[in-house]
């Protein structure tokens, strides 16, 4: 040795991720693969978020889409997302019951659905629905690369990214018509457009109020639906797992009281039991609310716009249940319609209420992965939309009436649930509300009606240097994938700023 002093290693960037749902553990993943010190606290006892289960039944999303989004998180990691995780592809997206008559199953397959559609409805909506396929992938064909899978721009960005020479491809996103409006291009049956309207919910909007653009979701689904064997929350523990192995450390049952800013920016967080925690840069998984309303602390209240009460997006109630079931082929994925779609929707975004006749949802999770016998208890999560007023209301003493108006529902379209108090965990709009902070029970951060309604949402790079947002409350939107994309756009942000680049607009890869 010549009596030099080795080389002192260059320090790491240490990022704290306050969160564990979908957001916070892409981001992760990204954030320790390229090597930040990257430590997740999680005031719950597991990871996942909103992705829970209720004594052994998935309670909150239930529909893996986009896989593309999870195959690269893994890619890039050098894995493969079939060593984590068994998805099952769904040859039937969901089966369809009315109250007044009438059942049909949409397939994974066009040809097959529109085949069914014909025998449903006659030739001419078959002809509609063929049709209608071809304008929601032309919108996501439009929108993919230049929304979905990049920084939150604001409408001249937008056009920008899409191209002054295709604007006649942003005009057939149709941001001005109602998704309603636009469905009646295609369908005259209103029950046609009650099926594909429901597609507005998968974003807690209103198909009355939400923009037509919405239909983009249509060819989500139809590029392909997944069944992950074990539940959805295998995703959120495959995650975490995947953090882990790029040096991501978790630390469970940690709350966060307080984001840290000094000088301007932010500098890590406290605990609540006053542990101190600094960071170079902190991304906050959590619904950004919590930050306009002061519950991380003053100092970080300026880092994100508030989202008014009467700007959030649906609510539920649920009920996870281990039943019996009869009279119905329940697939795993069903929808339980009455007549009167805009009553639903006008008891839940004006009056702040749920309706006589609410829609149910009934994801039955031992089906399509394992058969059930004739009169076999089985795992169902049953959802109806709700007012997200879950801090200002308890919705607990209507939870036995609405079981009542529900399981109705259920029998005028032939289905027999062997349902009892004691059977079922209800959670309501109170209960949602007091598990993600700030949101009121919503579930998909704000609702984005109306034409610009989408870019009221903010993204992930906030008001507060250093502090960034991830999870379903930001750009691009709510759901699993979603989620996991804004995760994935906020660490290239924070790693783009701490290598002090200029900044440009993020943009990740999408499928060709």
């Amino acid at each position: 040795m010549d009596g030099a002093l080795p080389a002192r290693p260059a320090r790491r960037d240490r990022v704290v991720v306050v969160g564990a749902g979908m957001g916070g553990l892409a981001a992760a993943v990204d954030l320790a693969r390229r090597g930040a010190e990257v430590t997740v606290l999680e005031r719950a006892a597991v990871s996942g978020g909103k992705m829970r289960q209720v004594n052994g039944v998935d309670a909150g999303p239930t529909v893996f889409t986009m896989r593309w989004i999870f195959e690269g998180l893994f890619a890039e990691a050098g894995e493969r997302i079939e060593d984590s995780l068994d998805l099952i592809p769904a040859e039937t997206l969901a089966r369809h019951a009315w109250r007044q008559g009438g059942r049909l199953d949409l397939f994974a397959d066009i040809p097959r659905s529109a085949e069914a559609i014909g025998e449903f409805a006659g030739a001419a909506e078959a002809r509609g629905y063929l049709a209608f396929c071809d304008r929601a992938r032309d919108i996501h064909r439009t929108l993919v690369g230049s929304f979905i899978a990049a920084e939150r721009p604001s409408p001249l960005d937008l056009v920008n990214r899409v191209g002054w020479g295709r604007l006649d491809a942003l005009v057939r996103t149709a941001p001005w018509r109602s998704m309603w409006g636009a469905l009646g291009d295609h369908f005259r049956d209103p029950r046609l457009r009650q099926l594909f309207g429901r597609y507005a919910t998968y974003t807690g909007c209103s198909p009355f109020l939400a923009p037509a653009t919405l239909m983009l979701i249509a060819h989500v689904e139809q590029d392909g639906v997944w069944l992950v064997r074990g539940g959805m929350v295998r995703v959120a523990q495959a995650l975490r797992r995947l953090a882990e192995r790029q040096g991501a450390r978790f630390r469970f049952g940690a709350h966060v009281a307080e984001i840290l800013v000094e000088g301007g920016r932010a500098r890590g967080v406290v605990l609540a039991d006053g542990e101190r925690i600094e960071a170079d840069a902190v991304v906050f998984n959590g619904d950004v609310a919590a930050l306009a309303r002061g519950m991380l602390g003053e100092a970080a209240r300026p880092a994100a716009p508030d989202t008014p009460d009467a700007g959030r997006s649906l609510s539920a109630v649920t009920w996870c249940a281990h039943v019996p079931t009869a009279g119905f082929p329940l697939l795993h994925h069903n929808v339980f319609f009455a007549e009167d779609y805009a009553e639903e929707f006008d008891a839940v975004f004006r009056r702040r209420d749920i309706c006589a006749a609410p829609t149910v949802y009934i994801c039955a999770q031992d089906r399509g992965t394992g058969e059930v016998a004739p009169g076999e208890a089985e795992r169902l999560l049953l959802l109806i939309n709700a007012p997200p007023d879950g801090d200002r209301r308890d919705f607990a003493p209507q939870v036995p009436e609405l079981a009542q108006r529900t399981l109705a529902l259920l029998r005028a379209c032939g289905l027999e649930l062997g349902l009892q108090e004691a059977d079922a965990v209800p959670t309501t709009p109170t209960g949602f509300a007091g598990l993600f902070p700030a949101s009121g029970g919503a579930l998909y951060g704000r609702a984005g009606h109306g034409a610009t309604g989408t870019f009221a949402r903010p993204g992930g790079v906030t008001r507060v240097p250093g502090l960034y947002c991830a999870g379903g409350s930001v750009h691009p939107g709510a759901g699993i994938p979603m989620a996991a994309m804004s995760g994935r756009l906020a660490a290239a942000r924070v790693l783009e700023d701490r290598a002090g680049g200029l900044r440009r607009g993020i943009a990740l890869p999408v499928p060709a």
